[in-house]
């Protein structure tokens, strides 16, 4: 892997040569050095201001702007793209996704992985992001590992007006319901501050498109993390976000590109 942007680069080490002592940038990167190029922004940061909490987004690319292959994401992603999938998760307090997004592909419950141990110790955080599944009619299957087996119970962000028998049948599969709108669905404004409200303020999306959107419409969404594959995928699969056009189009900023074997790892902020 090697970092285009920002540059100069961070200064060779050790690990930076090769056999015969060659200086070499583009290398497998470890956990930690990635977890270090994904670490959320701190509490005092400028960008921070106003936000009760830091919602960022990873979505994978295809070079022709396809969200997906055949309706799953795997398709158009990698080893280095898995990676960095990982360490998002080690990261975060929560991983918010639609529920159309958790029956395609099959979400399961958050892992302990031993790597981020320490690391989410140290940040007062438990041994797995917390799955906060947003629905507005409760249209899953409770009976799935999601609901039943998680090392942090799976919340369920829906609105006020939800079906009472689905959410109490929710809540009797141990997931915790939170309300974060008034109607039948939820307020996509409201969805950082709910889980804040629960402790969760490193805050990860991983879609589908059609949640980006609704995020992205409300101002709501902080950072986005997008893996552009070197492939062409065809077909009418949906952009990254799927939704209505906004009045005056968003402006992020450009805070790092990585690459590794054609792929293109970027983060974008709030400008």
């Amino acid at each position: 892997m090697r970092r285009l942007f920002p540059l100069p680069a961070p200064p060779v080490t050790a690990a930076d040569l090769d056999g015969s002592g060659a200086a070499t940038t583009d290398r497998e990167w470890t956990l930690d050095e990635l977890a270090e190029a994904y670490a959320y922004p701190v509490a005092d940061d400028p960008a921070r201001s106003g936000r009760t909490g830091w919602l960022r987004a990873n979505m994978v690319s295809s070079l022709d702007g396809a969200a997906h292959h055949d309706g799953r994401s795997q398709p158009l992603s990698g080893a280095a793209d898995m990676r960095i999938f990982g360490v998002l998760r080690g990261l975060a307090d929560a991983v918010v996704v639609g529920a159309e997004t958790v029956r395609q592909e099959g979400y399961r419950p958050g892992r302990a992985r031993e790597a981020f141990a320490a690391r989410r110790a140290a940040a007062s955080q438990g041994p797995a992001p917390a799955i906060a599944v947003v629905t507005a009619g409760l249209g899953l299957d409770f009976t799935l590992p999601l609901f039943t087996q998680p090392l942090v119970p799976t919340v369920v962000l829906t609105g006020a007006a939800a079906p009472a028998d689905r959410v109490a049948e929710a809540r009797a599969a141990g997931a915790e319901v939170l309300f974060a709108g008034e109607g039948l669905g939820v307020d996509p404004a409201r969805v950082a501050g709910v889980l804040a409200g629960r402790g969760h303020h490193r805050l990860l999306t991983e879609g589908g498109p059609r949640l980006l959107g609704q995020l992205v419409a409300a101002d709501a969404l902080d950072e986005m993390c997008l893996s552009l594959a070197p492939v062409v995928a065809l077909g009418d699969a949906a952009r990254i976000m799927n939704g209505p056009a906004v009045a005056v189009p968003e402006r992020f900023a450009l805070t790092s590109v990585l690459e590794e074997a054609g792929f293109l790892f970027t983060r974008y902020r709030r400008s």
